[in-house]
């Protein structure tokens, strides 16, 4: 109930038995309070209008429910028994064709998060990245990057339309320079701009690795559009669909009966100058994550691609994909800074690179600001905001929560006092509302946890943080930990024990750090 006074607990069963009794609502309920057991952990039952039956808890509920949290220690809310099968989440996936820009630090948020969720939730959970490193976007990195490594040696060659303007495009080229000089002037200008290519590739995602690897993002397995197309996965699975009569040939292209899995209208498979578009590369790399026998398949994408869901697990279905595909999609990120829109990067004149963006707030800030809403609502990011160390940003909320906690249990050894086994350490004493309110909220991370990973919903979890630090900053108001009655002292350390260890699960979930100490926190705080 939302009112202390309505109980700890309250059900309306009595209300949902009366249209299937003779007696009525009221009547019913209080035949069933009678039957409830009052013992130390449900003190008393009341009745509430016509039928609610409300549930004051005892002492011995709290002892039991936060034994439990200091039972399991760092496995608390997490699944213990044999795992619920394979997952993969593939986020990110950007091209290859330059740095990742704050565009993409939502997906990478959102997805290593989820992935953590579920791996908590009992899964064994495969990380991926996909990089789009074919077609028509490559050859324009291409022959972006020739143009800014030939003037280098007196050639003169100009961007081409569409062509990529970055400074970074330079910066790639002089790299180039550096390692093999005029090497490739005296190469075919294919051959040229395809060394070219494989040269910025691989130095561009050298460093997304390493824009994720700050970002506290962590990716398995690689994979790459190349691939399928040399090992010839996008014929076989045209080939398939046509086979199955789920693709057919009109106009010089073949289409994939998309509309027969309700999609608005029938997709290009393979266009009528021989090229496969995107899609059917989508359909090949489908298959491929199926033969490696996972039981879901995760895709996180922005709300831009929600056209192509239905038309992908069409293709899961006329395929005859074993894996349950699963789409998770997020709104874009509005970017300002006190108020006022920031779209462009002071060093390059495009969109800010996620680099820039950790430079100026950290891993910490950014992504629990991302995660802060779900994945279909749209975020309000003011840097200015994000970087504030006061209590109304909730990322320095929630880790000052963490911090004050690990510095009263600092001052607890410092005045000499020695914590007691938890199980003998009276946890029954703590009955002052705050303390409840605190044991109850701590006691609520397993289901969060669960409804997180059932929904695809991480922000939860940046809630549930916030609602623990909330429930601990009152309790710390109005409880004085460390106090003359040494009972009472060791129920309440072990509290703070217990809200620690909480917040730190959380937060690492997350994939944000919790500190054990801030500069708010000084000695006066305990």
């Amino acid at each position: 109930p939302r009112r202390p006074e309505h109980g700890d607990w309250a059900t309306n069963v009595a209300l949902a038995l009366a249209p299937h009794s003779e007696r009525p609502s009221r009547e019913l309920a209080e035949l069933l309070a009678a039957r409830i057991e009052r013992d130390d952990v449900i003190e008393r039952v009341e009745i509430a209008g016509p039928g609610f039956i409300n549930l004051f808890l005892g002492p011995g509920w709290v002892a039991e429910a936060l034994g439990e949290v200091l039972a399991a220690g760092d496995r608390f809310g997490r699944h213990t028994g044999p795992p619920l099968g394979r997952l993969q989440v593939e986020l990110v996936s950007a091209n290859p064709t330059g740095p990742l820009h704050v565009g993409t630090a939502r997906n990478a948020a959102i997805g290593d998060a989820l992935a953590n969720v579920l791996e908590a939730s009992g899964y064994e959970v495969e990380r991926e990245y996909y990089f789009n490193d074919a077609g028509r976007q490559m050859e324009l990195f291409a022959e972006s990057v020739e143009a800014r490594y030939l003037p280098r040696f007196g050639i003169e060659a100009e961007i081409p339309e569409g062509g990529y303007q970055g400074e970074y495009v330079n910066d790639l080229a002089g790299e180039i320079a550096a390692e093999h000089s005029d090497a490739l002037l005296p190469l075919n200008p294919a051959e040229r701009r395809r060394r070219l290519l494989l040269e910025a590739v691989e130095r561009t995602i050298g460093r997304i690795r390493a824009t994720l690897e700050r970002f506290r993002v962590r990716i398995d397995t690689w994979r790459t559009e190349r691939e399928l197309l040399e090992s010839g996965a996008v014929d076989d699975v045209v080939r398939r669909l046509r086979e199955a009569d789920h693709a057919y040939e009109a106009d010089g292209a073949v289409f994939f009966r998309a509309s027969a899995f309700g999609d608005e209208k029938d997709r290009v498979l393979i266009r009528s100058n021989g090229e496969p578009t995107y899609f059917a590369k989508d359909c090949a790399y489908l298959l491929d994550k199926d033969a490696r026998g996972f039981s879901r398949l995760v895709y996180v994408w922005g709300a831009d691609h929600h056209g192509t869901v239905k038309r992908l697990k069409g293709a899961a279905k006329a395929l005859g994909v074993s894996a349950g595909v699963e789409v998770v999609l997020y709104q874009l990120v509005a970017f300002s800074r006190g108020g006022q829109p920031v779209r462009m990067s002071k060093r390059t004149g495009e969109m800010i690179s996620l680099d820039e963006l950790l430079d100026e707030v950290g891993p910490d800030a950014a992504r629990y600001t991302l995660l802060t809403r779900s994945s279909d609502s749209p975020v309000e990011f003011d840097i200015e905001v994000v970087t504030r160390q006061t209590l109304d940003n909730p990322v320095f909320y929630v880790q000052y929560a963490h911090a004050r906690i690990a510095s009263i249990l600092r001052r607890a050894v410092a005045q000499g006092v020695i914590l007691e086994p938890w199980n003998q350490a009276g946890l029954g004493r703590l009955r002052a509302p705050t303390e409840v309110e605190l044991v109850r909220t701590l006691a609520e991370l397993p289901d969060v946890l669960e409804s997180a990973a059932a929904a695809m919903a991480p922000h939860r979890l940046t809630h549930f943080a916030e609602q623990v630090a909330a429930a601990f900053h009152r309790f710390y108001t109005e409880c004085r930990v460390l106090s003359d009655d040494a009972s009472l002292t060791q129920a309440r350390l072990w509290l703070c024990t217990a809200s620690k260890l909480v917040l730190g699960i959380t937060l690492g979930l997350l994939g944000v750090s919790a500190p054990e100490s801030m500069e708010r926190i000084g000695d006066d705080d305990v």
